[in-house]
């Protein structure tokens, strides 16, 4: 049996691969009529081959659970999802001003708070959130930017337009997945790259040790670059090692850093070795124990001073987690405008938030009809699916939002586009959303794609791996 993409039917979704019943979308043609001519069996030995590959690879994620952390294989479709250069061309400016509007708003709360006085946005919102750090207050990072790595969920509609779902501000994750699932879809697919003109996804290490030396305090051919990790028992350990890997720089936690006259050193066999730039993948709380969580030690006490007098650079800045609030979201478009004389390129996903009275009163009353999310969880934990919600769910729900209704927006339930995945039996539809990374310093780049999450069960909308969700290599191929 063959692949029949007539009887392949995603509904009333947009598919990012077949616009109707036996035709595919012009840039996904010649993936969908090499896919047609192999047989279901020979599609399976290739999934198989992948398995193999990220087995051998090492390819992993750790999932947090009451019998202890859980090591596992990461999760991976072979079919690739496909974008057309020409429309990632636009996506990618609009992810580019969104990051350059978000570092000004960013560097303005933590110094001229002029967005509070144009009552732009309101100031008890930024007081009163999580993720705003007063210790940062009048702290003047190069080139006035916070958020140097931006991980932006991207969905796309019935109407087939791209919407930001979210922002990832504070340790955003899953390049390496992006950049492995590349490596094996090459290994799976080699004839396909021969006649695809797919833009690469490779140079990506390069790019962000670029952007993390231009950060240097230090004029050097070669900074100290260093990754900081919590440690192996860490979800997202398998990236920190593999970018630090690729980028030739060291991986470090908390104890093999000490700071002395307000530098920050690394030990090594041959002594302290100053260390410029941190690319920390932990949170902010847990950074100095000086300043933040005295009782952290994953931190490295005096860092943060040091980071305040120039003497060392942070990536992400402490304090730039204040943009990544679900609520501080839902302003985005008006700091666009308000910062860059711009329209946003990117809309939103529609929003309602709980602090606005008229707004709650809403939600309230529809909440079988929506997604409410709090506004500092991520990984898609403490959010309610309102239309596969239960009456308890909904009533507990309900609760939690007038008990505390600035921690809570809500969104309409988007009908996320789809794309073919692998099955037992047959190709079938599946709910994907996508993760492309941004980098910005003294200039800024997008990934070409970025990390495509699947739901692997059907009619599921939860695409995080945590939750049982898969991942796809994604092509952005040229017209030629």
């Amino acid at each position: 049996m063959r692949v029949n993409w007539k009887t392949y039917d995603s509904g009333k979704f947009y598919d990012e691969i077949i616009v109707s019943p036996g035709k595919a979308r012009p840039a996904a043609r010649p993936l969908a009529n090499y896919l047609k001519s192999l047989k279901h069996d020979e599609l399976l030995e290739k999934k198989i081959a992948a398995e193999l590959a990220i087995k051998t690879m090492g390819i992993s994620f750790t999932i947090y659970s009451d019998a202890g952390n859980i090591d596992r294989e990461w999760p991976f479709d072979i079919i690739p999802r496909i974008i057309a250069e020409k429309e990632w061309n636009q996506t990618s400016k609009g992810l580019q001003q969104r990051l350059r509007a978000l570092n000004c708003f960013i560097h303005d709360i933590y110094n001229d708070q002029k967005v509070f006085k144009d009552k732009v946005v309101p100031k008890e919102l930024i007081l009163n959130s999580g993720n705003f750090r007063k210790q940062c207050l009048g702290i003047k990072p190069r080139y006035d930017v916070w958020a140097h790595i931006c991980g932006t969920d991207l969905i796309r509609d019935s109407d087939g337009l791209f919407y930001v779902l979210e922002d990832n501000l504070r340790v955003p994750s899953g390049v390496s997945y992006m950049l492995e699932n590349r490596r094996v879809t090459k290994r799976v697919f080699p004839e396909l790259f021969e006649n695809y003109n797919i833009l690469p996804v490779s140079e990506y290490p390069n790019q962000l040790f670029d952007t993390l030396a231009a950060i240097s305090p230090r004029t050097s051919e070669y900074p100290e670059v260093v990754v900081l990790t919590p440690g192996i028992y860490n979800s997202a350990y398998f990236e920190h090692s593999f970018l630090a890997q690729r980028m030739g720089a060291e991986l470090v936690e908390g104890g093999d850093l000490v700071v002395e006259k307000d530098k920050v050193f690394m030990r090594t066999i041959d002594g302290l070795a100053q260390v410029d730039v941190i690319y920390r993948r932990i949170d902010d709380l847990f950074l100095d124990p000086q300043v933040f969580n005295k009782d952290s030690v994953l931190g490295v006490p005096g860092l943060f001073k040091s980071w305040v007098k120039g003497n060392v650079a942070l990536a992400n800045a402490p304090g730039a987690g204040v943009a990544d609030d679900k609520v501080i979201y839902t302003y985005v478009p008006q700091l666009i405008k308000y910062y860059l004389g711009e329209d946003a390129i990117l809309p939103n996903v529609p929003s309602y938030l709980c602090i606005d009275k008229v707004q709650c009163q809403h939600v309230l009353e529809n909440l079988d009809k929506l997604v409410v999310k709090p506004a500092n969880e991520s990984g898609g934990y403490g959010m309610l699916m309102g239309p596969q919600a239960s009456k308890k769910e909904l009533e507990e729900f309900a609760r939690k939002i007038k008990a505390n209704p600035r921690n809570y927006m809500a969104q309409p339930l988007i009908s996320l586009s789809t794309v073919p995945i692998l099955g037992d039996r047959v190709v079938e539809p599946r709910h994907v959303d996508l993760r492309p990374f941004v980098l910005q310093a003294d200039k800024s780049s997008v990934t070409a794609g970025g990390l495509t999450r699947v739901a692997m069960v059907k009619g599921s909308y939860i695409v995080n791996s945590s939750q049982g969700g898969g991942s796809k290599d994604t092509w952005i191929v040229g017209e030629e």
